[in-house]
């Protein structure tokens, strides 16, 4: 994995465009020139050679000044060129592959400028290509969710390439600071970013040399051959305080080094008993190279969102298990616990819709799936099963048919898919008292749960698809936040004695995006890193490697 590029030493003095420039071309020929490199779209020197998905771009960017070269001053780059390329050079702080922008080129190119028969417009048209390239992945990422199967949109932030370059870089006396503009403006992407450069440093400082996995999990005041790999690591990568002592020359897992496991299985989504089991054990032999790439693919998937939204957004997190609701500037008003669906059976998608309605005491309708898995065969068993756990029969449209004994006629209806069951609203309905609705064709929301045990497990992938959230009513009154009168008080009388499947219209649809990043940077300077739960970040890093 690439993390930097040679360094770049281009030496630049202003220099007038002259009629002695380009000697072996000819002035009017490096135009022609350029034009045919625009039309072939294709520029073998690059590390990418085939631009034709940035092929109109071009031309609409060359034609307006007649296909002039736009990145010379006499024969050398000018400062936007010079700043441009240190940018490509940069742009693995970014997340970003600096290859993908030849930044091991270029130092070579505006060499050969300097030579009669240095191609200008060749340079000219690499510079404007890779620019092209780095804007559009700074802006939108290098794949597009959809070819990932992550349900979300990035068509409304593209750019006008040529335009974007024509009037802004160029013209800026730093481009970069134009750049800066380009990315996601959130506390969080930045922290990403920062967490990205650290970690790298990070890998470089590792020798590769893996932890002893014991026979059986070592406990606090047993002894551990690795005493002294462990603590070394730990120190590096900041859960053991740099001031600690004792833990090179100890042959009992003890003390501060026990401290400094506890805190590493936390940021790790491991239960943070201490004990240095498999699961520990195997979290601490990831190569840090592995958690540069969690970071990558975390600040890619950063890109697939808005840069704004018209109200403040509730973002599910779905390797951490987290639901996070904003304010008005982008930070995090509520933070809870959430459950979500059960990894290769009934996965919760990755998407985004907005929440419209809330509805008290809902019912449950039972989905089609678990209806031939777990209700029919038990109403096979005992025709009063639905009595007895608070179910009913209905049509389609939701007229009861039957809320106690089921009979053979419609046993037979209910096994050919023409009636279906739904659970009665209450205390130990599956939806609990409550459940926030944004409409969409997975059938998913979030919802209150009566198996509210569940919050307490480190790894939370439990559910049919929906999402369970931790505190429901909290939830509910910050989505109501907007309509008059619905205090979080009355939140929790009405979903503990309100009327049944009381539905309440949002005064304001609230975005809701359901997201999958695995590397999570706090603002105290720590870093999560959660498994792949989903297979996501394989799917991601493999279409990556296709580009």
């Amino acid at each position: 994995m690439r993390f930097t590029a040679p360094p770049l030493r281009i030496p630049w003095r202003p220099l007038l465009f002259t009629g002695l420039l380009f000697p072996c071309l000819g002035v009017a020929q490096v135009p022609v020139r350029v034009q045919q490199l625009v039309a072939a779209a294709n520029v073998s020197g690059m590390q990418r050679p085939d631009f034709r998905e940035y092929r109109s771009s071009l031309d609409e960017f060359y034609r307006a000044s007649g296909y002039a070269p736009a990145w010379l001053h006499g024969n050398e780059p000018s400062s936007q060129a010079l700043r441009m390329i240190q940018r490509f050079r940069e742009a693995w702080q970014k997340g970003l592959d600096s290859e993908d922008y030849d930044a091991s080129r270029w130092e070579g190119r505006s060499q050969s400028l300097e030579r009669p028969d240095g191609d200008v417009a060749a340079f000219d048209v690499e510079l404007t290509v890779s620019a092209m390239r780095y804007i559009s992945d700074l802006r939108i990422g290098r794949i597009n969710p959809q070819h990932v199967n992550f349900a979300l949109s990035v068509q409304q932030k593209k750019y006008d390439l040529a335009q974007f370059l024509r009037d802004q870089v160029l013209r800026a006396a730093d481009p970069g600071i134009v750049l800066e503009g380009v990315e996601p403006p959130f506390a969080g992407y930045q922290r990403t970013q920062a967490a990205l450069v650290r970690y790298v440093e990070l890998a470089r400082q590792t020798n590769g040399v893996q932890l002893p996995v014991p026979a059986r999990p070592v406990k606090p005041g047993q002894s551990y051959d690795g005493l002294a790999r462990l603590g070394r690591f730990l120190r590096l990568v900041g859960d053991l305080r740099s001031g600690s002592n004792g833990t090179e020359a100890s042959q009992v897992y003890d003390g501060e080094l026990v401290e400094a496991v506890k805190r590493f299985q936390r940021r790790h989504g491991l239960d943070a008993d201490g004990v240095l089991g498999p699961a520990t054990v195997r979290e601490l032999n990831v190569p840090l190279a592995e958690r540069v790439r969690q970071l990558q693919l975390t600040l890619e998937r950063w890109r697939w969102l808005p840069d704004e939204f018209p109200v403040p957004p509730i973002i599910v997190n779905i390797p951490d298990f987290r639901l996070r609701a904003l304010d008005a500037g982008n930070t995090v008003a509520m933070d809870m616990r959430v459950v979500v669906g059960a990894a290769m059976r009934t996965e919760t998608p990755v998407f985004t819709r907005d929440m419209t309605y809330v509805v008290f005491r809902p019912y449950w309708n039972v989905p089609p799936g678990l209806m031939r898995r777990s209700v029919l065969p038990a109403i096979r068993r005992d025709r009063d099963y639905l009595v007895k756990n608070r179910y009913e029969v209905t049509t389609h449209d939701g007229q009861v048919v039957t809320p106690g004994t089921v009979s053979d006629d419609e046993l037979a209806q209910l096994q050919a898919g023409r009636l279906t069951v739904r659970q009665k609203p209450g205390p130990t309905n599956a939806l609990g008292l409550v459940k926030l609705m944004f409409p969409n064709e997975h059938h998913v929301y979030l919802h209150s749960t009566p198996a509210t045990e569940l919050f307490s497990r480190t790894r939370r992938d439990f559910s049919s698809g929906c999402i369970r959230v931790e505190n429901p009513a909290e939830l509910a009154a910050w989505a109501l936040r907007n309509n008059t009168g619905w205090s979080l008080e009355r939140v929790r009388q009405v979903m503990q004695s309100g009327r049944d499947n009381f539905t309440v219209k949002l005064a304001q649809p609230i975005p809701v995006f359901i997201v999958y990043g695995t590397a999570i940077a706090y603002p105290n300077d720590e870093v999560h890193f959660y498994a792949d739960l989903y297979g996501h970040d394989a799917r991601l890093t493999e279409a990556l490697s296709r580009r």
